[in-house]
C-alpha cells in the first residue's frame, strides 16, 4: 500500500498552494498557546482572588489536562469518521464556550464554575490539537514534516509570550494581602476586593471567546485540503498504532514532557517573587520572558532542524534542561530566575520534536497515534499536583519542588537516545 502523506503530497501538489491552510492551522497553535499559558497567571491569581491554598491552586492544570486524557480518543474518532476540518472547526466552538464560562464564574466566584470552564476549554483544545498537529504536518514534502510542525509550534511559543504580558497587564494587579490583613479589613472592603481580583479575568476571556468563533467561521467558510485515507481503509486503529514500540515510548516521553513544562509554568510566578525577591506584576511579566525565550527556542529549534538529527536535538536539549533543573533548585536569588528562562528556551522543541518521532511511518495508524500522544498531556494534570505536595511537605520550598521537572527531563532524555527508534512489527 502507498504510504499515505506520500499519496497527501503529490496530490496537493496538484494545488495551487498550502499557503493558507498553513496560515490557518498555525493560527490554532497560537491561540491554544495563549490559552495554555495564562494559566500560569490564573494559578496564583485565583489562588488569591478565591482564597485557595496551593494544592487547590494546582487544580487550574488538572482541570484542563484531564481533560485532554478523556477526550483524546473521542477526538480521534471523530477525526476518523469526520476529517481534519470538521475537527478543528468544532473544536474552536468547544473551546469558545470555555471561555465565554469565566464569565458567570468570575460574578459568582465559584471556583467550580472556572474549573468547569477550564475543563470544557481543554476539550476543545484536544480536539484542536489532535487535528492540527498531524495536519500541519501533511501541509507539504513529508521529508520536512518535523520543521514544519515546528515551525507552526513557534507561534505557539509567541503565545507562551504574549499570553502572560497579557495576563499581567489585564489580570494581575499587584495587590495582594497576608490572612492577617485582610481578616483586619471590614466585611464591606474585603468583599470589593476579593470580587474585583475575581472580575478581571472577565473582558480577556470574553475577548478570546469572540475571537474562537471568528476563527471557526474561516475555517467554515474556506475548502481546505482533507487527507484521507485509501478506499477500503479502515484508516487505523489504537491497537495497530500500540504495536509500533516507538510510538509507546513517544507517548511516555510526552507524558513526563508535559508534567516538566507544566510544572515550570506554573510554579513560575511564585519562584520568581520568592527567588527573585521581586512584586507580583514583575513576575508576572518574566514568565512573560520565559514565554520569549521559549518562542525564540521553537524558531531556533526549526533553524537547526535543517541540518541536525530531531532526536540528537532532542537529546541535547534534555541535557541541558536536566542542568539548568539543577540549578534551580540550589541557586540562589536572581540565578534561580535566569535558570528557569533557560527551561523555556531548551523545552521549546520538545513536544514538537517527540510528536513527530512518534508518528514516523505510521502510514493509517497516524490519526488513532495521534489521539494516543495527545492524550499523554495528562502528565500536566498530575505532575503540578505532586508538586504542589511536593512544596507543602518542605514548608513552602518552592525549589525543591523543581525536582519533579528534573526526574521528568530524564525520560525524554532516554526517549530522544532510544526510544524514538522504529522497530520492525509482526
Amino acid at each position: 500500500m502507498d504510504n499515505p502523506s506520500k499519496a497527501g503530497y503529490s496530490a496537493g501538489k496538484q494545488q495551487s498552494s498550502y499557503l493558507l491552510p498553513m496560515i490557518l492551522v498555525t493560527s490554532l497553535f497560537f491561540l491554544w498557546g495563549i490559552s495554555n499559558n495564562l494559566n500560569g497567571i490564573l494559578i496564583p491569581h485565583l489562588r488569591k482572588a478565591l482564597q485557595l491554598s496551593n494544592m487547590q491552586s494546582t487544580f487550574v492544570d488538572t482541570a484542563v489536562y484531564f481533560a485532554y486524557f478523556l477526550s483524546a480518543i473521542p477526538a480521534g474518532w471523530v477525526l476518523k469518521r469526520y476529517g481534519y476540518r470538521k475537527g478543528i472547526i468544532t473544536g474552536l466552538l468547544v473551546f469558545s464556550m470555555g471561555a465565554f464560562l469565566f464569565i458567570p464564574a468570575a460574578n459568582t466566584r465559584q471556583y467550580e464554575v472556572f474549573l468547569l470552564g477550564l475543563f470544557i476549554i481543554g476539550c476543545g483544545l484536544t480536539l484542536l490539537e489532535t487535528a492540527a498537529n498531524p495536519y500541519a504536518t501533511k501541509l507539504g514534502d513529508p521529508a520536512k514534516a518535523t520543521a514544519r510542525l515546528n515551525l507552526a509550534q513557534s507561534f505557539n511559543g509567541l503565545a507562551a509570550f504574549l499570553a502572560p504580558v497579557i495576563g499581567t497587564m489585564f489580570i494581575l494587579s499587584g495587590k495582594e494581602y497576608s490572612a492577617e490583613e485582610l481578616s483586619a479589613m471590614a466585611e464591606a472592603e474585603r468583599l470589593s476586593y476579593l470580587a474585583g481580583e475575581a472580575a478581571s479575568v472577565k473582558m480577556p476571556y470574553l475577548l478570546l471567546g469572540g475571537f474562537l468563533v471568528l476563527i471557526a467561521i474561516l475555517f467554515a467558510v474556506n475548502q481546505l485540503p482533507e487527507f484521507r485515507e485509501e478506499e477500503g481503509s479502515e484508516g487505523g486503529s489504537l491497537r495497530g498504532a500500540l504495536r509500533h514500540p516507538h510510538l509507546v515510548w513517544a507517548v511516555v516521553a510526552q507524558l513526563f514532557y508535559v508534567g516538566a513544562q507544566v510544572c515550570v509554568t506554573s510554579f513560575f510566578v511564585r519562584a520568581a517573587i520568592e527567588g527573585g525577591g521581586v512584586d507580583e506584576k514583575t513576575a508576572g511579566y518574566y514568565l512573560g520572558i520565559y514565554g520569549l525565550l521559549f518562542m525564540v527556542g521553537r524558531f531556533a529549534g526549526t533553524a537547526l532542524l535543517s541540518f541536525a538529527r530531531p532526536a540528537v536535538l532532542l537529546s541535547t536539549y534534555a541535557v541541558a534542561c536536566i542542568l539548568l533543573s539543577g540549578v534551580a533548585i540550589y541557586a540562589d536569588g536572581q540565578y534561580v530566575v535566569l535558570a528557569l528562562g533557560g527551561l523555556g528556551f531548551f523545552m521549546s522543541i520538545m513536544f514538537p520534536t517527540i510528536f513527530s518521532l512518534g508518528i514516523e511511518g505510521l502510514g493509517e495508524d497516524t490519526k488513532p497515534a495521534s489521539a494516543l500522544i495527545v492524550m499523554s498531556i495528562i502528565g500536566g494534570a498530575v505532575f503540578p499536583v505532586l508538586m504542589g505536595d511536593i512544596i507543602d511537605r518542605n514548608g513552602d520550598d518552592i525549589q525543591m519542588g523543581y525536582t519533579v521537572p528534573l526526574a521528568c527531563y530524564f525520560v525524554v532524555l532516554y526517549f530522544g537516545l532510544h526510544g524514538y527508534k522504529p522497530k520492525q512489527t509482526a
